[in-house]
């Protein structure tokens, strides 16, 4: 996939020292992390299909 749409926001500090922690014990980036977190929330709610199920 490519990374190639860059996205901002602000979010409140307690919520970011987490969202560090989490992606350091997963070894990924912050960035990496982030997208993990909003993919999986996006196909549990049928807003983002697999690739795969699109091929069908």
């Amino acid at each position: 996939m490519s990374k190639t749409h860059p996205l901002g926001f602000r979010i409140e500090r307690d919520l970011k020292e987490a969202l560090v922690k989490a992606a350091k014990d997963d070894h990924r980036s912050v960035s990496s992390m982030v997208e993990i977190i909003i993919a999986r929330w996006l196909r549990d709610r049928g807003y983002l299909v697999e690739k795969e199920e699109r091929a069908a």
